[in-house]
């Protein structure tokens, strides 16, 4: 029975915006209307999809007050906020944009360290088909590229070689 509780991700298409902050429809799945938003969690070496990234109501930004000082938050815990932008070759969906932004968490203090223009700039970077991940830690690396490769292997085998060498550790 346990088994089953896994979380299962798959594609919905989603017209309409489900990020009112109930968290219900679209919670978990990568939308096929362009751009998703995937967090990567190094510490416990899970990546989630929450479409309440959208509009900064996501489970990692609820109730946290954010500051734009790092320095601010010296207990905080690393996330980071991957922009995910699928489209379509003759050959199928594939990954187009990918670009990771730095967030971190202190729940106990309830104040986070994120540079809003940063996070807006990577969207942007994102849905213009660009690549940019390799400034990310070797393990954050490997659990989006295995939350990517899971996702769907077919996607991740037609994207772009830049997307795949940017998600390898740098030890090999």
């Amino acid at each position: 029975m346990e088994e089953q509780k896994k979380k299962k991700i798959g594609f919905n298409i989603i017209k309409n915006d489900s990020t009112d902050g109930h968290g219900g429809f679209g919670v978990g799945a990568l939308s096929l209307n362009n751009i998703s938003p995937v967090f990567v969690d190094p510490e416990e070496g899970e990546a989630f999809v929450d479409i309440g990234a959208m509009h900064a109501r996501s489970v990692v930004e609820k109730g946290i007050k954010f500051l734009p000082n790092k320095e601010e938050v010296p207990n905080g815990k690393l996330y980071w906020l991957v922009w995910v932008t699928i489209d379509r070759k003759e050959a199928g969906s594939y990954y187009a944009g990918v670009t990771a932004c730095e967030m971190t968490v202190d729940r106990e203090i309830r104040r986070g360290y994120k540079s809003l223009p940063e996070h807006v700039n990577k969207m942007d970077k994102s849905l213009k088909r660009h690549i940019m991940v390799d400034f990310m830690d070797d393990k954050s690396k490997q659990v989006l590229r295995d939350f990517l490769k899971n996702h769907n292997e077919e996607m991740w085998n037609l994207s772009e070689e830049k997307l795949k060498q940017g998600l390898s550790s740098s030890n090999g």
